[in-house]
């Protein structure tokens, strides 16, 4: 892969990697199959299993990051984090947004934590258990910070778990072709 592809790889997960939180903001006070009054917009994520609906796009943010860090580096990893953050502010109420911005901002530092050491090892197992890190993570902070409960504590680790799985085998394909190609993670 010439380096100007493995960029161009990197600016598309970037790019699709940054409008996750404001995609789940918006999810979460507009999209559901039930929305509490002043809480969030729900979806069932497994029978008798609720989760606000931004976990849709969470879920796949925590892979994202990952696929950023491994075309672009570490620093343009942060700088997405810290834009994606940013932009929540132009589409949810700005409590939303802070524990929105807080939780994302730890999990993602968490899911770095574990997804840099562990790349070489193996990006399906780096991307799964630096995700599972950063799953657990954004959820207990993002739910206490915007709702003052765990109540949907399960609902949220489930629903982001799923979307995690999905995204794995389209992880272990692009393992497979930069193993083909020669390519190093940045």
């Amino acid at each position: 892969m010439t380096p100007s592809r493995q960029r161009s790889e990197g600016l598309v997960f970037l790019a699709l990697f940054t409008l996750t939180i404001p995609a789940a903001n918006w999810l979460i006070g507009n999209v559901g199959t039930k929305c509490v009054p002043n809480g969030p917009c729900l979806i069932p994520v497994a029978p008798g299993l609720m989760a606000p609906s931004g976990v849709i796009t969470i879920g796949l943010a925590l892979v994202l990051r990952d696929l950023v860090q491994r075309r672009l580096g570490v620093k343009a990893a942060i700088a997405a984090i810290l834009a994606g953050a940013a932009l929540s502010g132009l589409v949810a109420p700005p409590a939303l947004v802070i524990a929105s911005a807080a939780a994302f901002l730890v999990a993602e530092l968490a899911d770095l934590a574990v997804f840099t050491p562990l790349q070489k090892r193996g990006l399906v197992l780096a991307v799964a258990a630096s995700s599972v890190v950063g799953l657990v993570v954004d959820s207990m902070i993002f739910l206490q910070l915007a709702f003052g409960s765990l109540e949907f504590l399960l609902g949220q680790v489930v629903g982001k778990a799923w979307m995690v799985l999905l995204a794995l085998p389209f992880v272990a394909w692009i393992r497979r072709h930069d193993e083909r190609l020669g390519l190093v993670p940045a």
